[in-house]
């Protein structure tokens, strides 16, 4: 049995930055990841593919030059880890589809998906997620409609509408429900920040030559369609975050690409027993100390995991948290003094911008007024809002747990990953608890967690 002194879970900027960092030091590490080649969502790319259409490539190709100094296993779906003591062995089994991983110490850096927010229509053939929009393009060259509208809130939409106009397609309107004018509130954290500024004003750039619309302050209420999107209803959104009656016009379109910020994929963490917490935008994040630690020895968490902030945060934070671990070994530090206090300021110049782009788009308190009782919820299962209302109302649903036995919500092939959080939040709002009592750890408890056959089940060590 083969044992490594660090197993990274997840090949994204933050586990790849851990693990250079970590195996510069001397420690021997392997990296499990879900996909076929390293770089995770943000350097999503095709064999062979070149620096075209993604950001900060040649920080990736430095990365990924490094990588005989540790052993990469891709299409490694994490679906269990065991942790042990010290004195009987490896602390940690990684177990995947086709082997166990032994390590003595874990990073977590499993990054985020796309957080979705139901409304009348979003199932239809046609409506994707942004990240899913993205993905396509970037993993499969795949432009998924002609004529595109992009909807929801956050910086991620402008990334999303460029790609889309840089491969052919018709963007026919990027629809921001906040208000970017309110960074204006956080000046400090933006200017320490000043890349983002530099960034978004390419994509700024990008879209005005392409004649991309951006509006700010409308959103997408819904989608219309027999068999297939064929337009959308977009409206105005008022200083107080309603929508404003009467504003509600219609946009043709065959695709709508929509997202409402991301979702940290804390499923390990949560099974080791990892403490978390509710971050400012209403996720659930792993709770560390300065060193990336997290609440169980030997376990790190790096990336969006410790709260969405974007793939430069994350770079920093597993670059401290692959430091950590080798010192924690008693290996040489692969970062010198001033650079880890270099990288440390960094991130608390990130962390606060983070914090600046959660209070200006934040997800909008209107979604649940646009479900009627026959909007989907959960597609895997088919639960509707209506369901979700009566479990509460009628079965005395108390939190998302309760929704989930009552009505099978999350209980299908996504295991609550898509239609989670809406249930959470609509459960909350019919017990009429606040916001900050949302209840998301009901759904990020799994035993298993990714999708398993019962073959590899019982083959397994």
């Amino acid at each position: 049995m083969s044992t490594y002194d660090l197993v990274v879970i997840g090949a994204g900027p933050a586990g790849l930055g851990a693990a250079v960092t970590a195996a510069d030091a001397g420690c021997r590490v392997a990296v499990l990841d879900a996909g076929p080649r390293p770089g995770g969502q943000y350097w999503r790319h095709r064999p062979g593919a070149d620096a075209h259409g993604h950001t900060d490539w040649a920080v990736f190709a430095g990365l990924r030059a490094r990588f005989d100094q540790l052993d990469h296993h891709p299409d490694a779906a994490v679906w269990f880890v065991e942790s042990r003591p010290d004195d009987v062995g490896p602390q940690f089994a990684v177990h995947t589809h086709s082997t166990v991983v032994y390590g003595r110490r874990l990073v977590i850096a499993t990054g985020a998906h796309d957080r979705v927010v139901p409304f009348p229509g979003w199932d239809l053939p046609g409506v994707v997620t942004a990240g899913g929009a993205q993905a396509l393009l970037k993993g499969q060259g795949v432009v998924f409609a002609r004529r595109v509208v992009v909807g929801g809130t956050g910086p991620f939409l402008l990334p999303v509408a460029t790609g889309l106009a840089d491969a052919g397609a018709t963007v026919v309107g990027v629809y921001e429900a906040n208000d970017p004018v309110r960074y204006a509130r956080h000046v400090g954290a933006v200017l320490g920040a000043a890349s983002k500024l530099t960034e978004a004003g390419r994509y700024g750039w990008r879209m005005l030559r392409r004649r991309v619309p951006y509006r700010r302050r409308t959103a997408v209420v819904a989608a219309h369609g027999d068999d297939q999107l064929a337009g959308v209803t977009v409206a105005a959104i008022s200083p107080l975050g309603s929508v404003v009656p009467g504003s509600e016009r219609h946009v043709g379109c065959d695709g709508l690409a929509v997202g409402f910020g991301f979702t940290p994929q804390v499923e390990v963490a949560v099974a080791l027993g990892c403490e978390t917490f509710m971050d400012r935008d209403g996720s659930l994040v792993v709770r560390i100390g300065p060193d990336q630690a997290t609440s169980v020895p030997g376990v790190y968490a790096a990336g969006e995991v410790t709260g969405v902030g974007g793939a430069k945060l994350a770079l920093v934070e597993g670059h401290l948290a692959g430091d950590a671990v080798a010192r924690s070994l008693g290996r040489a530090r692969s970062l010198r003094a001033g650079e880890r206090s270099r990288l440390l300021r960094i991130r608390r110049r990130l962390r606060r911008f983070a914090a600046a782009l959660h209070a200006v788009h934040p997800v909008p308190a209107f979604w649940p007024d646009l479900c009627d009782d026959q909007t989907l919820v959960c597609r895997c299962e088919e639960v509707s809002a209506g369901a979700v209302r009566q479990a509460v109302r009628e079965l005395s649903a108390g939190d998302a747990r309760g929704t989930k036995l009552l009505t099978r919500a999350g209980m299908g092939w996504c295991q609550g990953r898509t239609c989670g959080y809406a249930t959470a939040c609509l459960t909350a709002r019919e017990s009429a608890r606040p916001a900050s009592s949302v209840d998301l750890q009901g759904h990020a408890s799994r035993t298993l967690m990714q999708p398993i056959m019962l073959a590899d089940l019982a083959g397994d060590d």
